[in-house]
């Protein structure tokens, strides 16, 4: 038992959890956990950033990667609700930060002081993040700050992942109390095993898997984050199974391995659609099922369950049977199940490579018409450029292991279908919550987390608008992260949609000159500049692949703009409806329509 400050007790307990960053914002109601870490700079980096957003954004990047979790902090008022973007975010895709806010001190609860949210209750700011988070706690007492971090610590951490909120009143940093700060040895890590299933159930799955002609494999992030990529490459060698991904599942098998079908989806690409609307059996570990990865679940497009039997394996039962419904329905932990699996298949059977081999032969032949369509435009000379020879030219140069952090926009779609991905936790995204600037920002978690790799943030012009101020950051603390720009002058993925919609109709979705029409944007090299970071700008093919590896030789934060061609679409091979609307036919591929 020691006297600690309430500060001093956070801050503790944060290094007793090997947490090596803090990210965000100074404010009145925070400064009391800075003197705090202003002690412990050798042990814990504390960086601010210009907008609390980006901090969130870094932090869901950051366990992406390492799949550990740091912490942010914010102030009171606008300092934390302009997380609540960040943390939806990662809250939507299975990624855990701590959020630390600051709140007005116990003493003026109820009486509106300066930035309180208490219209309803006192301080309660906690019901702007509720829907975010997966738990929130308030200590109103220096002596509740050690339960309530480790409780928060463990909510982050078991189960699905997720971020996790702790709102300290500001006078709770200030005082004191004898606490023992928790050691999470003996709390927390080693306590809990990840359920792996029910024997009778693996039996049973592995019973399917070998009694059909055309099974099926789809991993989801929910097995990206178990770390289950050795595993499941055994067992789909071992039975010869294809392996579909879901977006934030790319990379968990190699896409240049022979049984990778890359991702489902809309702009998935066609073998993997077609090999999952036409498989017998479908083993889906961590995957939800959402409405872009599934057709918006109409039969044939992406998924025909059933007839095709569902294993679902998942270790939130809320995803259980949301969408289809599973033949075997199994909650656990991927890497667990598929560890017993394993055991169980290699105990049965011997590797064959004639298993399964007329289905194999069928996706090849679909493999090779996909490549066919598609390769015209992957050497195109057209100016502006074409986003395939964009994709195709930035994949050649990138480090095998380097790590791209797509923005949200209609760049996402091309290089979710183009861009071979090799490696788990190689290819980040904003799925679920799909939220502007985690692209942009969180480029910097993951080279914090990774600062030996490649790290490139794909963006739009008008993602990375909203917020160009990360590149100060990037400068001031040295972090040598890459943006490419797509520079087709407007929110375009929207234009498309708003004009298929209504032809001839746009209104807002272009940056123009209100006045002569002209197309406007930012000299997004010179913005780059004034930040301190360097720049280029590629309006020609042939230029880009000498100009990106330049950026990574400089070692330095860079930006490059490539004026792409805006009338260009991905190609669909699944569909996604937003109803009234009738939902579209893809553009590639026949659709086993379910009779």
């Amino acid at each position: 038992m020691a006297t600690m400050r309430g500060a001093d007790i956070i801050a503790e307990y944060l290094i007793r959890e090997k947490i090596p960053y803090c990210f965000g914002i100074c404010g009145h109601g925070i400064i009391g956990l800075l003197d705090a870490l202003y002690d412990r700079q050798d042990k814990i980096k504390t960086m601010t950033v210009r907008h609390e957003q980006a901090a969130g954004h870094m932090a869901d990047a950051y366990f992406r990667v390492a799949h550990k979790p740091v912490a942010t902090f914010t102030s009171c008022g606008p300092g934390s609700t302009n997380l609540t973007t960040a943390l939806a975010s990662a809250m939507m895709d299975s990624s855990a930060f701590l959020a630390i806010t600051g709140n007005v001190p116990t003493s003026q609860f109820n009486r509106a002081p300066f930035q309180e949210t208490g219209r309803h209750f006192q301080a309660d700011f906690l019901n702007v993040f509720r829907p975010y988070v997966k738990k929130s706690y308030q200590p109103s007492r220096v002596d509740m700050i050690p339960l309530a971090m480790r409780e928060a610590f463990k909510t982050m951490m078991t189960g699905r992942t997720g971020p996790a909120h702790i709102d300290v009143p500001l006078n709770c940093f200030a005082e004191e109390a004898e606490v023992e700060v928790p050691d999470p040895g003996l709390w927390r890590e080693g306590s809990v095993s990840k359920g792996a299933g029910n024997p009778e159930l693996v039996q049973k799955t592995l019973d399917l898997l070998l009694s059909t002609e055309k099974p099926c494999i789809i991993a989801g992030h929910g097995a990206m984050l178990s770390e289950s990529s050795p595993e499941l490459m055994k067992l789909a060698s071992l039975l010869n199974i294809p392996v579909a991904t879901t977006a934030n599942g790319k990379g968990i098998i190699p896409e240049d391995h022979p049984l990778s079908l890359g991702a489902v989806g809309r702009n998935g690409t066609y073998m993997a659609n077609e090999s999952c609307r036409s498989c017998d059996v479908l083993l889906a570990l961590g995957v939800k099922f959402d409405d872009r990865q599934s057709s918006s679940w109409i039969p044939g497009y992406t998924f025909n369950i059933p007839p095709s039997k569902l294993i679902h394996v998942e270790i939130d039962p809320e995803e259980m049977g949301r969408n289809f419904p599973p033949t075997l329905g199994i909650l656990a932990d991927s890497k667990a199940f598929l560890v017993e699996l394993l055991k169980a298949a290699q105990n049965r059977v011997k590797s064959d490579a004639k298993r399964n081999q007329a289905w194999n032969a069928q996706i090849q032949d679909w493999k090779r018409a996909w490549q066919e369509f598609n390769s015209p435009n992957f050497n195109s000379q057209v100016v502006p450029i074409r986003p395939e020879r964009l994709v195709k030219d930035l994949r050649s140069v990138m480090p095998r292991d380097g790590i791209l952090v797509s923005d949200v926009g209609e760049h996402h779609n091309w290089f979710l279908q183009f861009y071979d991905t090799y490696l788990p936790g190689t290819m980040l995204q904003s799925w679920g919550f799909a939220a502007m600037g985690f692209g942009v920002c969180g480029v910097l978690g993951a080279k914090l987390a990774a600062p030996e790799k490649v790290c490139v943030s794909i963006c739009g012009d008008g993602g990375f608008m909203m917020t160009p101020h990360i590149l100060c950051t990037a400068v001031e603390y040295n972090i040598p992260a890459i943006w490419v720009v797509f520079n087709n002058f407007g929110w375009n993925v929207i234009r498309h949609q708003a004009n298929g919609a209504w032809p001839g109709r746009e209104l807002v979705t272009s940056f123009r000159n209100d006045e002569t029409g002209e197309f406007s944007n930012p000299d997004f090299v010179a913005l780059a500049k004034a930040c301190g970071a360097d720049g280029a700008k590629v309006e020609r093919p042939d230029d880009f692949k000498g100009i990106f590896q330049h950026a990574i030789d400089s070692n330095r934060p860079f930006v490059i703009e490539v004026v792409v061609e805006r009338d260009a679409k991905a190609p669909s091979v699944g569909t996604w409806v937003l109803p009234p609307f009738p939902h579209p036919e893809p553009s590639y591929g026949k659709r086993n329509l379910k009779k």
